[in-house]
């Protein structure tokens, strides 16, 4: 359990165990990560968020120290969503403000539409509106052609583990512009996060059940207020995919950050604190 200004709390949601570092007091933060980081990866956003707002930066179902499901059926969109409605009941909120970054952000919509009587404002990190998702271009397939290897049995396992998961260190290095901002001991601590028992097999369960569920949807106009943080350079996921958003949420805010890979609040962190916290101030509405 790495130490800092948070505190380590576990809570059990939709019948598993949750890892979760919370810090502050107020309305409540959600913080979501993504493939293949966990809690970790909003360590720069914790403190800050913190000196207004309650924070929960949570591991996801499959990551780090949280339950680890091993049947994919177990990761479809529903089941996901579910965990983070029961996060929001069992931490004693109405509402919340929710923030994900790649499948954190996916997550994150999901619940938005679900339940967007509960969510107060909503923060996506790159990670396209599932709509857009569901219009990829030749180009983007080519970019997200690993989703495709990920879907194969065991093989995935074998490859990601190979030579002291070497490859969770190269996934940072491939797609991270800004490379000073993630050092080696933040991947070392992301290798030894992807070691747990079943970690690389709930990982990549996301891409084996909750994409096909994210296909089947058909999505509608979100009233949820939303602000979009998206890297010009991330090579997995082109900047095209932020365009003609604004057709599927009712109160859209796009900030493109340069010199930005895909792992946004990790590359520019002092910005995306800025972003956020203006965010935070300006939209969000009070408690009933």
């Amino acid at each position: 359990m790495i130490e800092g200004p948070w505190i380590h709390k576990f809570i059990v949601s939709n019948g598993i165990r949750l890892h979760y570092v919370t810090q502050g007091e107020g309305e409540l933060v959600l913080l979501l990560h993504g493939f293949p980081e966990f809690w970790y990866s909003w360590r720069h956003q914790i403190p800050v968020l913190a000196e207004k707002h309650k924070v929960v930066a949570l591991d996801l179902r499959g990551y780090n120290l949280s339950d680890k499901p091993q049947d994919a059926a177990s990761y479809v969109l529903d089941e996901l969503i579910l965990d983070i409605v029961g996060v929001i009941d069992g931490l004693g909120y109405r509402r919340s403000h929710l923030v994900g970054h790649d499948w954190g952000g996916m997550v994150a919509w999901g619940v938005a539409y679900a339940v967007p009587e509960r969510i107060q404002t909503l923060s996506v990190l790159a990670c396209p509106h599932p709509a857009k998702f569901q219009q990829l271009s030749f180009e983007q397939w080519l970019r997200s052609s690993y989703m495709l290897l990920f879907q194969l049995p065991w093989l995935p396992e074998i490859l990601l583990e190979w030579g002291g998961y070497g490859a969770i260190a190269q996934i940072f290095r491939w797609a991270a512009v800004n490379q000073q901002a993630i050092r080696p001991a933040d991947l070392a601590l992301y290798q030894d996060a992807a070691a747990h028992r079943g970690a690389l097999s709930g990982m990549l369960n996301y891409y084996r059940a909750g994409l096909q569920s994210l296909w089947s949807r058909e999505w509608g106009v979100l009233d949820v207020p939303t602000l979009m943080l998206w890297g010009r350079q991330d090579p997995t996921l082109g900047i095209e995919l932020t365009y003609g958003t604004e057709a599927f949420v009712r109160e859209l805010k796009i900030q493109y950050l340069d010199y930005c890979g895909h792992f946004v609040q990790q590359e520019q962190p002092d910005l995306v604190n800025e972003y956020l916290l203006e965010w935070l101030e300006t939209v969000s509405a009070p408690l009933n």
